[in-house]
């Protein structure tokens, strides 16, 4: 039996200069939001950035006030000064450009964000971080003229320290957003969800004492002895510092002193704790001081196991009922998630389904996702964007792919929904590819062995018996759970093939079918035969219904039928859920 607590971080990531940085939990924080109205200017041929020499300005010793970045006025009637943000249009932040102007539905290239923004109020000896939620897909950040820096990657948060970069009034905080697909991108050129440009999370200052606690790991350590373990990790400490942890509910409270490196570690037992679940999704506060700084934040603790082909979730077998989840949301004119309320409609949805379940499809979605998750007893798969066929041979593109995970553990590690880390979706097997997904195995395993770690893999058929699909990858024998994505009677086959296929699937682990079934349109009726009517879809659907996972890997369900471990009212709904979307 291998388990897997939710539980001792056993790596705190380093800080890396060029793709990726240690963890800050922020979320709980008090803020000042940069949300709201930001000027924009569309730059199709980057004038801002280049110039005619195809040069950037930003390296230049001393950039033109033609610089978009530079945010300058003329100061004579022969400036070249051919910008003013201050008369240009505005969009909202977080939000996309593609659903705020028709006019951008489709537009991919660069456009420029400016906010102007007083500092926060704050003590001689306070440090301020500018913290980003995500913006799809490179941005070029800088602050009163200065480059802060860049990043790449349309699904993770970033920041930067700004202490000494801000003025008493008047910032100017300027963002070359650019979210043109690349060859080299993560994810790459073709994808099948909407490529949004723009900030698409939100944007704040955090205040922080000079010494603060930057992140912290606390779970359930053993089931057995209601053992939790963790370590704190502070910033600006120079050794010896003390941290106090302490769970009030539980009656704990306990003081360590950190090292060198600024990291403290405890253990303790809480013996009349009550475990997370999604029939009780217990929460409790969490309270981590050093010095003047106090981090409070709520948890819940579990622990999630494999035994052969089950699951369990606190020693208990665990059956997944569940469906895939964009971060998109339909109402209010579409578009990426805004806030808290958008994603809770997102995951009512699922719980009016009767789904204990959902797969984040196909990046990391918005922290209120994973939270919201904790409160309401979904449990979650959560995942990065390498998806399909990307650039597989690339140092580049694999550091890009690693730096996204790095981020998405480094936030959700602490939520107790979350029991899978998902590396790939239908992914292609070569040699390369298989060394690419075992490096992100090995990272993601030294960030983070107390969860899952799983992929969305593909199916194909023996050719000796065209009935009998296969599941069989290198990438199976690195995972904790077998998962694979299989569409038989939409684009495999008529909807009479479901009956006749049965799998092979050679593998001594949990099995999860993470996608299936058929797409439709929404109020469109006709025979079940055809395809786009929401009837084709159920017959489809309502055929392989004990796929959406299960403990057996052969032989499959017939069409219609359901296995005893699903609640037989639910049986039904669950399953036909489970696929209302291609990804």
């Amino acid at each position: 039996m291998k388990t897997f607590v939710a539980g001792l971080l056993c790596l705190l990531l380093p800080l890396a200069p060029a793709w990726a940085e240690a963890p800050m939990q922020v979320y709980t924080r008090a803020t000042q939001s940069l949300d709201g109205e930001w000027k924009v200017i569309v730059d199709p041929y980057e004038n801002g950035y280049y110039n005619y020499r195809y040069q950037p300005f930003d390296q230049q010793a001393d950039p033109p006030k033609g610089a978009y970045f530079r945010d300058a006025k003329p100061e004579s009637p022969t400036d070249l000064v051919e910008y003013d943000f201050d008369r240009a249009q505005s969009l909202q932040v977080p939000g996309d450009w593609n659903t705020q102007d028709p006019r951008l539905y489709y537009y991919e290239g660069s456009v420029w964000y400016r906010k102007k923004f007083d500092a926060p109020a704050r003590r001689p000896t306070d440090r301020v971080f500018l913290e980003f939620g995500a913006v799809n897909y490179r941005a070029d950040v800088y602050l009163n003229g200065r480059k802060l820096g860049v990043h790449e990657g349309g699904f993770a948060p970033f920041r930067f320290e700004v202490t000494d970069r801000l003025r008493p009034r008047g910032n100017s905080l300027v963002l070359k957003v650019d979210n043109r697909r690349r060859a080299d991108g993560v994810p790459t050129l073709n994808t099948d969800w909407w490529n949004y440009g723009g900030i698409t999370r939100s944007v704040g200052l955090v205040v922080v004492p000079e010494l603060f606690v930057r992140d912290y790991r606390l779970a359930l350590a053993s089931l057995a002895d209601r053992e939790v373990a963790g370590r704190v990790q502070l910033d600006g400490a120079r050794g010896g510092e003390e941290v106090s942890v302490a769970l009030p509910e539980l009656g704990v409270r306990q003081r360590v002193r950190a090292g060198a490196d600024g990291q403290a570690e405890f253990r303790f037992r809480v013996p009349g704790a009550r475990l997370w679940s999604p029939a009780h999704p217990q929460l409790y506060r969490i309270e981590i001081a050093s010095g003047s700084d106090t981090l409070v934040d709520r948890v819940g603790l579990r622990t999630i196991a494999t035994r052969g082909r089950q699951l369990l979730l606190n020693g208990e077998p665990l059956f997944l009922r569940g469906i895939s989840v964009h971060e998109e949301y339909a109402a209010d004119g579409g578009g990426r998630v805004r806030d808290a309320d958008q994603a809770r409609w997102l995951l009512e949805r699922a719980r009016s389904l009767e789904a204990n379940f959902v797969r984040l499809a196909h990046y990391p979605h918005n922290e209120h996702m994973a939270r919201l998750a904790d409160e309401m007893g979904l449990l979650v798969w959560s995942e990065i964007p390498v998806y399909w066929t990307i650039d597989w041979a690339n140092e580049a593109t694999y550091r890009n792919a690693e730096a996204q995970l790095e981020a998405m553990i480094g936030r959700d590690r602490n939520r107790a929904s979350v029991i899978i880390w998902s590396l790939a979706n239908e992914t292609p097997v070569s040699d390369a590819r298989n060394r690419f997904l075992s490096r992100l195995a090995a990272r993601a395993r030294a960030l983070d062995d107390s969860r899952l770690l799983s992929a969305a893999m593909e199916k194909h058929y023996r050719e000796d018996d065209p009935d009998v699909a296969v599941v069989e990858d290198p990438l199976a024998e690195l995972v904790d759970l077998v998962s694979f994505n299989q569409y038989i009677g939409w684009y495999d086959g008529t909807l009479d093939k479901i009956d006749r296929v049965r799998w092979q699937i050679p593998y001594d682990k949990p099995v999860f079918v993470s996608e299936f079934g058929a797409d439709a349109k929404q109020g469109l009726h006709g025979d079940a035969g055809a395809i786009w009517t929401e009837e084709y879809q159920a017959s489809c659907t309502g055929g392989p219904c004990a796929c959406s996972t299960g403990s057996k890997a052969s032989p499959g369900p017939r069409r219609g039928s359901c296995p005893t471990s699903v609640p037989r009212a639910g049986r039904w709904r669950a399953c036909r859920t489970a696929s209302t979307a291609r990804a």
